[in-house]
This record gives C-alpha cells, sequence and structure tokens, in this order.
C-alpha cells in the first residue's frame, strides 16, 4: 500500500483562500470586461472568498 504523503503548509488555509482569490482578481482585470475567461475567473474568487467564511 502506497504512503500517503503529508504536506506543511507556512500559511493557515484561510490565508491561502485568500491569496487565491487576489490571484483570480488580478487575473481577471487583464481579461476584456465580459468575456467568459473574465467571469470565470471572478466567480472562482467569489467562490474562494466564500469558502474562506464558511471555513471560519
Amino acid at each position: 500500500m502506497a504512503k500517503r504523503r503529508r504536506i506543511k503548509h507556512s500559511a493557515t488555509f484561510e490565508e491561502r483562500l485568500a491569496e487565491e482569490a487576489i490571484k483570480f482578481k488580478e487575473a481577471a482585470e487583464s481579461q476584456p470586461p465580459g468575456s467568459p475567461a473574465r467571469e470565470l475567473l471572478l466567480r472562482r474568487a467569489r467562490q474562494t472568498e466564500a469558502a474562506s467564511h464558511i471555513n471560519n
């Protein structure tokens, strides 16, 4: 049976989610308004923010 790899994170789960949301928002700003890619990035940013709030 294979061993499960363990990862030690330097940041908390909430911090990592916040960083991810910021990255999605920055990437969305580089897309033209109304483009499907921009909408997808903004939706993912909202999802990560919601996940952070739910985790609290």
